[in-house]
């Protein structure tokens, strides 16, 4: 199967180059002028990185760092590890860092490339749905503090992203669709195309050896790429692909971070979905699309009611809040989004109160 390439603009264009069993070209995204390269991963890919690390031994010294998986893998003290194997190895600027593993990992990967000596190659490589179409494009790194989540990181751009769909195989179809949530998000707020095709053959489109797959896939880092290459800084147009994140980021808090990313943001777009119709915006029709789609997908739509007043303390700490100025993401129609600044907490509670259980 052939190789697709999608160009990431901006200040550092990169490339994110999409296909199946391309883990070889990995080396031309490095480049010649490393000599040493890092390649962060969670223990479950422990062997498929020894494995990466054999092929590339001839181009490179290479050397691996196994982190937690998932958001335990996204601390600062994880962070430090890895600057620690870094430093005695002796990286230098021109080495690099790999992230080889899903978003949690790519997220600690460019926080780590970003810092050592103020920012050395990176390049990521994601082996989940949810990398592959958001966490591992647009430069944004991070790391968790006891205060929630992504509020310490920095913006730094990958020199390139390889995106091999067979580092999915062996995923739980759980896994899978809870990437969904993400490229779900993309249909709604930019790519009608997305949403017919799950729509038409649900259990098609979730197939990650399907064509249908692979053109979610495209489709998904394609906007992605557009956002992120004309706002890099989340300055302005960036910020629509927070929909769904803001109560949905306060929900992977609440839960400690063990409801996946995918369900949480599902939970955050059906609130924002109502949030929007509540306010006037949206039709029902919309708003049941949602719902239909989501569940179609078995991501969750509802969450427990006696939760808001946690969750609102939570989403006021948000990166995206403006003071005391809580902002959503919201629709006016499928393809429109907006922000929605400074709601009534009334207004808040109610559509919240669409979704409690």
């Amino acid at each position: 199967m052939t190789s697709t390439t999608i160009s990431v603009a901006g200040e550092t264009p990169y490339d994110v180059v999409v296909g199946r069993d391309i883990l070889s070209s990995l080396g031309d995204l490095i480049g010649p002028d490393a000599r040493k390269v890092l390649i962060v991963h969670p223990p479950t890919l422990g062997a498929r990185a020894a494995a990466l690390r054999e092929s590339m031994l001839d181009r490179y010294e290479v050397l691996l760092a196994e982190i937690p998986d998932a958001e335990a893998g996204k601390r600062i003290e994880v962070a430090a590890f890895c600057w620690q194997v870094m430093g005695q190895s002796d990286f230098t600027r021109s080495d690099a860092v790999v992230g080889f593993g899903g978003g949690a990992v790519t997220d600690l990967a460019g926080f780590v490339a970003a810092t050592w000596l103020r920012g050395v190659r990176l390049v990521q490589v994601p082996t989940t749905l949810l990398g592959m179409v958001d966490a591992a494009i647009g430069g944004k790194t991070g790391i968790n503090t006891n205060e929630g989540k992504n509020l310490v990181g920095s913006f730094y751009a990958p020199a390139g992203v390889l995106v091999d769909l067979a580092t999915l195989e062996g995923l739980s179809r759980m896994e899978i669709l809870a990437g969904f949530g993400e490229v779900v998000k993309y249909g709604f707020i930019a790519e009608p195309e997305i949403l017919d095709i799950i729509e038409r053959d649900v259990d098609v489109a979730s197939d990650p050896t399907s064509e249908e797959f692979r053109r979610l896939v495209e489709l998904s880092i394609g906007i992605k790429a557009r956002v992120v290459g004309g706002d890099f800084r989340e300055a302005g147009q960036r910020e629509i692909l927070n929909y769904g994140h803001t109560l949905g980021h306060a929900v992977e808090f609440a839960e400690r971070y063990q409801w996946r990313h995918g369900a949480a943001v599902s939970v955050g777009m059906m609130f924002a979905a109502e949030l929007a119709r509540l306010s006037g915006r949206l039709s029902d029709d919309v708003v049941d699309r949602h719902r239909r789609i989501l569940e179609s997908l078995q991501l969750p739509t509802t969450y427990p009611a006696g939760r808001w007043n946690t969750l609102l303390s939570v989403m006021k700490r948000d990166k995206k809040a403006r003071g005391d100025l809580l902002r959503f993401i919201v629709l006016d129609d499928v393809a429109r989004p907006t922000v929605l600044a400074g709601p009534d907490q009334s207004l808040l509670f109610a559509a919240y109160q669409e979704i409690g259980v």
